[in-house]
């Protein structure tokens, strides 16, 4: 079930990541080269059809009332995860927990049950990541 919600997702998203270093439990460089724009981030975290962030997190980007409750709270993420720590977070936390339900917003491969004209696209695009990542960096309290 999540493969299919995780392939209707990525129709939206027209290219994948480029390819990436993971050092350790972190992805420090960009993957678009550049820094993401806090605002983007924040109103993707908020869409419920597109980034799903706010389904199964808690944090200051939704109405309380639609916050889920399944994955840790973000608020304050930014002061306990350095950029680097959040990216591969979102790029594949399974490589970190491989038991996660957290989906990967970049992995296009290794999924069941993939529609056709959804197979090979991501979740999220490398700019749309670092804009989530710019704005996750931005919750310290």
């Amino acid at each position: 079930m999540a493969s299919l919600v995780l392939a209707v997702l990525a129709a939206a998203a027209p290219a994948a990541a480029e390819p990436y270093a993971v050092e350790g439990d972190a992805i420090p460089r960009s993957l678009t080269g550049r820094p993401g724009d806090p605002a983007r981030g924040q109103a993707l975290m908020a869409d419920r059809q597109r980034s799903l962030c706010s389904l199964c997190h808690a944090g200051p980007f939704a109405p309380p009332h639609q916050q889920g409750t399944l994955a840790p709270d973000l608020q304050g993420i930014g002061a306990r995860l350095n950029e680097g720590q959040l990216r591969l977070r979102v790029v594949d936390m399974k490589r970190l927990v491989p038991e996660s339900i957290m989906p990967s917003y970049v992995r296009t491969e290794g999924f069941a049950r993939v529609a056709a004209a959804w197979q090979g696209k991501p979740v999220l695009t490398a700019a749309e990541i670092e804009d989530v990542i710019a704005y996750l960096a931005t919750l310290r309290e």
